[in-house]
């Protein structure tokens, strides 16, 4: 750990909310940059921005010291667009009974919607049960790996490679059917 870093790791550990205010206004720049970067959109960069600086304060306790903190938190930032970038493109695939827009659709476009939706969940349960099964589990409950592993009785490097597969299945025929 670096020497100027301590008071930031200390305060928070102790007193939280002016270290916080401080390690934003610091680190916030790089943190929303590197999110940024990873997800070309402001408006994700902006929440995910925000998520690293709670799960920082909430785990700050956890840090170790053996990197910088600037380095922690864009950990923090790649782990958290990752799981960010995934969740909204997995989302779009939302169940009918589940979605929900923001705005009222013309009745042409919320039919092709419709359309597109079912068409890809009509994929998702042509798949084989083992992959079709970590699917759900991941998309419509939104189990974690360890969760889904614990719930099968299976290895989480298991459930890993069967997502993996499944995902990889659902993108080659959503290419071949032009959707």
């Amino acid at each position: 750990m670096q020497s100027e870093e301590l008071p930031y790791v200390m305060a928070a550990a102790f007193t939280a909310a002016p270290s916080l205010r401080e390690m934003m206004e610091d680190y916030g720049p790089d943190v929303w940059n590197y999110a940024f970067f990873l997800t070309r959109s402001r408006e994700m960069a902006d929440d995910i921005s925000q998520e690293v600086f709670l799960k920082a304060y909430r785990s700050i306790g956890k840090y170790r010291g053996e990197s910088s903190l600037k380095t922690w938190l864009l950990t923090i930032t790649r782990n958290t667009s990752f799981s960010a970038r995934r969740n909204s493109f997995w989302k779009r695939f939302a169940p009918l009974g589940d979605h929900q827009t923001q705005q009222t659709a013309s009745a042409e476009h919320e039919a092709m919607g419709n359309a597109y939706t079912n068409r890809i969940w009509e994929l998702i349960m042509s798949l084989p049960d083992k992959h079709r099964e970590v699917l759900v589990l991941d998309l419509h409950h939104g189990f974690s790996i360890a969760e889904t592993a614990k719930l099968l009785g299976i290895a989480e490097g298991t459930v890993k490679s069967r997502l993996s597969r499944a995902r990889d299945k659902i993108r080659v025929a959503i290419k071949e059917e032009n959707l």
